[in-house]
């Protein structure tokens, strides 16, 4: 298993960064996501738990349902199906205010399932995955007109 990572300082309140992160139709404003819906809403808001999202981006297609919810601060989820196919242990992101803005950490464990050098694929892969998190990051910095960095 490898562990994908993600970190930026958006300068904005953490509550619209939030709120534009757990939109995951957002996401499809960088680049590398080519189409995300909503398969079904959450128990507890609409991207709450157990909301059902499909991502389609340049690095494969993923099914997710969202594990928990926690309004500002960090939602979980949870790959169910994938294209290439993996085994995911789980994926975070945490939000934390900060003078200035809000600290996006986002995290995701797993690996390619092959039938030869899965390990040595996913290690391949990892850093892919983590500048496409960084880009959507961006994005959100972008669509809320304020600036991101490291």
């Amino acid at each position: 298993m490898e562990t994908i990572a993600a970190e930026r300082f958006i300068a904005a309140p953490i509550e619209q960064v939030f709120e534009w992160c757990a939109d995951t139709r957002n996401y499809g404003r960088s680049f590398w996501v080519l189409r995300n819906r909503w398969v079904r809403p959450g128990t507890d808001a609409p991207y709450g738990v157990g909301a059902v999202r499909r991502h389609l981006w340049m690095i494969g297609r993923f099914t997710e349902r969202i594990t928990r919810y926690d309004p500002p601060h960090a939602f979980d989820y949870l790959v169910e199906r994938s294209f290439p196919p993996s085994r995911h242990d789980g994926g975070t992101m945490t939000f934390t205010s900060e003078p200035g803005g809000t600290r996006v950490r986002w995290t995701s464990v797993g690996e390619v399932k092959a039938p030869f050098a899965a390990a040595t694929i996913t290690r391949l892969t990892t850093p892919i995955a983590a500048m496409v998190f960084g880009k959507i990051l961006d994005a959100c910095a972008k669509d809320l007109g304020v600036s991101a960095r490291r």
